[in-house]
């Protein structure tokens, strides 16, 4: 008998966390290919001083907290290096979470990035070096020009991006100024607008991925629309290839990706335009998910028992050569490179062995975990989540609301088991 320890690092979340320990001690053990079998704790993780020389007592941590939070930030740095620790996700790489390096690389590789410019601070930064080397080195230059070049309308959104802080539509040159006033010490990029048809977001969790329509103009509670043919198949399959791509690019193993697709007809095939791309702590709320949530839930939990059981090893160092060597190959068009990038994706992130896996290890956890979602402890978590996300008045609309979608997924699940 192996025992593993996962460690939730979280901030003020209680909804998910409460549906993966639940389903994890449903799971039961996991035997292996040798025979050996495997059992899963759960743990909230807390934060306090560490020696550099302490061991964890943790296989495997789920990170929701370091990408502003420095010390936990540090502790996993600390665990990944020094210990094996498997972490979702690779701390290393916040840096290309800010939205610039992620759109800079994706250029590299080709994908149809809308023209993007980085414009300086409006307000000097907190630094007393700042006015010296202003003066000296920063050139002046157009704001409207740069904007005009672009064409409006366009969006104007912080290069770090994060749960739509600081995005603006900006339709003319006086919108442009105001956006970028208000922009204050924030560090702005100016972005073409695109037409399209449809908005599209991605979840992907090791190699499993959702592909949802996604509505940013409505309430969060409404924006993932449950919509199973939205998509062309060619432009759904594109979907989940640059998710895939972008996550096994930087590592990610738990990360949701955005982007715009423009239908074709007869003489041009779709367009798919990914727009964001690079989310440390994607959105896995039950009051926005709400029918792809337990989809999320189990494919967390299977990625999770997958990595420990097999001994998967976690990637803390990015080896990238592979992607830019089929970018740079003047003997492959788009497509063609898409699917190369495909297979390197696949590889990375083991698919076909972790679907097999899944078949032959996990074959009763579909059921154990429709029947937890069909169960009072999910209901309690429900109504919990609810009463303590909106005022008293609206409890009993939204119960409805998110009930009515759930057992729409239950009833479309037991269909799909048979």
């Amino acid at each position: 008998m192996e025992s593993h320890l996962v460690g939730l690092l979280l901030g003020t979340e209680d909804d998910w966390p409460t549906a993966f320990e639940s389903l994890v001690r449903s799971l039961g053990p996991v035997t292996d290919t040798h025979g050996t079998e495997h059992r899963i704790a759960t743990e909230r993780v807390t934060i306090e001083p560490f020696s550099l020389r302490d061991r964890p007592r943790h296989s495997l941590v789920i990170d929701r907290l370091a990408y502003w939070y420095y010390v936990p930030r540090e502790w996993l740095k600390k665990v990944s290096l020094m210990d094996g620790v498997y972490l979702l996700n690779n701390p290393f790489t916040f840096q290309s979470m800010e939205k610039h390096s992620a759109y800079c690389a994706m250029i590299r590789l080709g994908l149809k990035i809308p023209e993007t410019v980085l414009v300086p601070y409006k307000n000097p930064v907190d630094n007393a070096r700042w006015a010296y080397t202003a003066a000296k080195y920063n050139r002046p230059f157009d704001l409207r020009k740069i904007a005009a070049d672009l064409g409006y309308p366009l969006y104007m959104k912080p290069f770090d991006g994060g749960g739509w802080r600081g995005v603006s539509r900006v339709d003319d040159p006086d919108m442009l100024m105001r956006a970028y006033d208000d922009s204050g010490e924030m560090l702005m990029h100016l972005q073409q607008s695109k037409p399209y048809d449809v908005f599209a977001r991605s979840l992907s969790i090791g190699p499993e991925t959702m592909v949802m329509r996604f509505r940013p103009e409505l309430p969060m509670h409404e924006r993932y629309a449950v919509d199973h043919s939205f998509l062309s198949p060619q432009s759904g399959e594109e979907c989940v290839t640059i998710n895939r791509l972008v996550n096994a690019f930087f590592g990610w193993e738990f990360n949701s990706c955005e982007m715009l697709v423009a239908f074709g007809d007869g003489e041009r095939p779709d367009e798919v335009m990914p727009i964001d791309y690079a989310n440390a702590c994607p959105d896995v709320a039950v009051t926005s998910l709400h029918y792809y949530f337990p989809w999320a839930i189990k494919s967390l939990v299977k990625w999770t028992a997958y990595c420990l059981v097999t001994g998967r090893r976690s990637r803390i160092d990015l080896t990238v050569q592979g992607f830019f060597d089929i970018a740079d190959r003047d003997d492959l068009g788009y497509d063609e490179k898409l699917e190369a990038y495909r297979r390197l994706a696949d590889e990375r992130f083991e698919a076909e062995r972790y679907f097999d896996w899944c078949d032959s290890r996990l074959r009763h956890f579909d059921a154990v975990a429709l029947e937890w979602f069909s169960g009072a402890d999910f209901d309690r978590l429900l109504l919990d989540t609810v009463r303590s996300t909106y005022p008293a008045h609206e409890h009993e609309r939204f119960v409805a609301h998110f009930r009515g979608l759930l057992a729409l997924w239950r009833a479309d699940e037991a269909r799909r088991l048979g």
